[in-house]
């Protein structure tokens, strides 16, 4: 199961904009900065497939200007 976590940089003026389009999508959890126009969110997939769909939408918020990885883990299932 993977989980990551990102800074995500709001385009200016924008950022309660980027934590209503982030906050919307299933599978993530978004935490804004209270002195700086950054925002912290945390992902969680079933598998890779579910890591593109995310990708995608990602890329679809307009007011998002940077994402970028700060950690990633994958915790296999055990069967």
């Amino acid at each position: 199961m993977p989980i990551k976590s990102y800074l995500a940089h709001p385009h200016q003026g924008r950022k309660e904009e980027l934590v209503t389009a982030i906050s919307e999508i299933q599978g993530c959890d978004v935490v804004s900065a209270k002195n700086e126009e950054i925002l912290v969110v945390v992902t969680e997939t079933e598998n890779k497939e579910e890591e593109e769909v995310l990708k995608i939408k990602f890329d679809a918020i307009e007011s998002l200007k940077l994402l970028a990885m700060v950690s990633g883990f994958n915790t296999p299932k055990e069967h």
